[in-house]
């Protein structure tokens, strides 16, 4: 969602910082915020999306002062435009990639890709989406899958499709998976089997709230690491130390 109000100068009021953030970060970056919120700072205000549409929105002028990504790529698009502050950039976060079923309807392994739809979110633009496509095909599985597959908006999105039991099966996070009791983990993907899933994180070049380089600070604290780790996620090299 493209938050409609200016960000800049509104620490003055008491507003915090605007972060647009990856659809899977969603509990765990509220509670970091939260966490931010209680040591008497301006409460940030988070807008979770698909990595590629918040960059999109981003290249587009919308008004927003970090960026958290979950793919290095759109990262290095913005970057490449000079849409980033210098010297912000580092990576923060890990992840892994899981193939779920509904908890009601479990199945066992990769053998439950052998019939019936797949939610993914969309290989050909969401990072999610691309790391599943890479799994697959380095399983030797795409060909296999690639009529099946219910491309999704978003990370999140795919995991709904399978709550609802509209799609059997779905490729998600590790931490998506963790945050949700209607699912469960039927094949973790071995960490060589697509590209390092990678959170980056940076002041957007347009920023001028007070608090935007305060609050990238503090998303690689101790802090908010144990926040994040409590979520499933894993720390970035350096963060967090």
């Amino acid at each position: 969602m493209l938050l409609a109000a200016c960000a800049g100068s509104e620490d003055a009021r008491g507003v915090g910082p605007t972060v647009l953030a990856a659809s899977s970060l969603q509990e765990a970056l509220t509670e970091v915020a939260d966490a931010w919120a209680g040591q008497g700072h301006p409460q940030p205000r988070l807008s979770f999306a698909a990595s590629s549409a918040l960059a999109r929105q981003i290249e587009g002028g919308a008004p927003a002062d970090l960026y958290l990504s979950a793919d290095e790529e759109w990262m290095d698009r913005l970057a490449e435009e000079g849409l980033l502050r210098d010297g912000s950039r580092a990576d923060l976060l890990t992840n892994e990639l899981v193939l779920i079923a509904r908890a009601d309807a479990p199945a066992e392994g990769l053998d439950a890709l052998g019939s019936g739809r797949l939610a993914l979110a969309d290989p050909d633009v969401v990072p999610a989406g691309r790391y599943a496509r890479a799994g697959l095909e380095s399983l030797g599985l795409w060909q296999r899958v690639a009529g099946r597959i219910v491309p999704a908006e978003n990370v999140r999105a795919a995991l709904v499709l399978v709550e609802r039991g509209e799609v059997p099966l779905g490729i998600v996070y590790g931490t998506d998976a963790q945050a949700s009791d209607e699912v469960t983990v039927v094949y973790r993907f071995p960490p060589e089997s697509h590209p390092p899933i990678r959170y980056p994180v940076a002041v957007l070049a347009t920023s001028d709230h007070a608090e935007a380089a305060n609050f990238r600070a503090f998303l690689s604290s101790g802090e908010a690491q144990r926040i994040f780790e409590r979520h499933g996620f894993g720390a970035a090299q350096g963060a967090g130390r």
